[in-house]
């Protein structure tokens, strides 16, 4: 799913102008954004966790070349799924 095919959803289960949900899901993004930044995680019930996580400097090699390169430590955003959104994407089978 994309934003623009997400933005027509909300829109149209809300009655609301494909901008006024482009305007709403831009404020959904910035928040999560923001609240990474600055605490470092956050967590929707019933829907997974966003979290900030280090990763290490590293060597690594350039495939055309073999030549080892030093790659920099950075921040990385990792997701962990909820069981309910875990359950919802994987129904258990009847036997």
């Amino acid at each position: 799913m994309s934003k623009t095919i997400l933005t027509s959803l909300i829109a149209d289960r809300h009655g609301l102008t494909r901008a006024e949900a482009d305007e709403i899901l831009k404020t959904v993004f910035d928040g999560i954004q923001s609240a990474l930044s600055s605490q470092g995680s956050i967590t929707f019930v019933n829907f997974g966790r966003f979290s900030v996580h280090e990763r290490a400097p590293r060597v690594g090699r350039n495939p055309g070349t073999g030549e080892t390169v030093p790659i920099p430590a950075k921040r990385v955003v990792k997701f962990a799924a909820s069981n309910a959104l875990t359950n919802a994407v994987n129904p258990k089978q009847k036997k």
